[in-house]
């Protein structure tokens, strides 16, 4: 038999995906030269340096890591399911700890600086958005990875859990935004106005953000990118529209 011919749109999709993964890796190393080299480094001790971590450990896992495990269901849309599930999982399970180390410093910064906390639309949003992707990791392991739930309520929860993990990705790139306004008032107000070199590598570490998170609902939602529906897959939406819309199941 023949090997089927490659889509039209498979040329485009490996220049999307590099173009998204060139922009993530280039914003993370924004935030490490911006972190690093305008705001003195990198530290572990509750001073300022402490704090810069949590910019960096906010855009490495809550947005260029959590971006990658969604798209993993498109790049390896021809893999065993099961693996990746289970790399879908590991990745996720890395920015999350990632991003825990990250709010870690600042609280850790706050307190030892006297500062308080959870008082910015900033923080607001922030805390949700990491609350929010500790459920979404725990329910993707329960009902998917290892999954205890019944197959009808699987198949009822992972639209779900696919739209959820789209908005979670928004949130975070949303707070990351909300975070380089405040640090840069917060940091140079006086001089902001004027263009200095930090404030261009801030705004401009914005802008690529926002244009990851562009890529990566682009990718995500086209419906030629999709990964093909498998037997199990088949399964649990023909189970799922036998239980919600009565009759009997066929036999494949």
């Amino acid at each position: 038999m023949e090997d089927p011919a490659p889509r039209p749109g498979h040329s485009s999709f490996v220049w999307l995906v590099g173009a998204s993964q060139i922009v993530g890796l280039a914003s993370v190393v924004l935030t490490g030269v911006w972190m690093g080299h305008y705001r003195g480094g990198f530290a572990w001790d509750g001073t300022a340096q402490e704090f810069n971590l949590h910019p960096l450990c906010m855009v490495l896992g809550l947005v260029f890591l959590q971006g990658d495990a969604i798209l993993v269901y498109r790049i390896f849309k021809h893999e065993p399911k099961r693996n990746v599930k289970v790399l879908h999982g590991v990745i996720h399970l890395l920015a999350l700890i990632i991003s825990i180390v990250g709010f870690v410093a600042v609280f850790d910064f706050h307190r030892t600086a006297k500062i308080p906390d959870m008082y910015s639309l900033h923080s607001w949003c922030g805390m949700a958005t990491l609350v929010l992707f500790c459920i979404q990791w725990v329910m993707g392991l329960v009902f998917f990875l290892f999954p205890v739930a019944s197959a009808w309520l699987r198949a009822a929860y992972l639209p779900v859990h696919v739209f959820c993990g789209l908005v979670l990705l928004v949130m975070a790139i949303g707070s990351s935004l909300l975070g380089i306004t405040e640090k840069l008032l917060f940091s140079i107000m006086p001089t902001y106005s004027k263009f200095v070199s930090e404030g261009i590598l801030a705004n401009t570490l914005g802008i690529l953000l926002m244009f990851f998170g562009v890529l990566l609902g682009y990718l995500i939602t086209r419906e030629e990118y999709r990964r093909p529906p498998n037997p199990e897959e088949e399964a649990l939406s023909v189970h799922f529209k036998t239980l919600t819309e009565g009759g009997s199941p066929t036999t494949p």
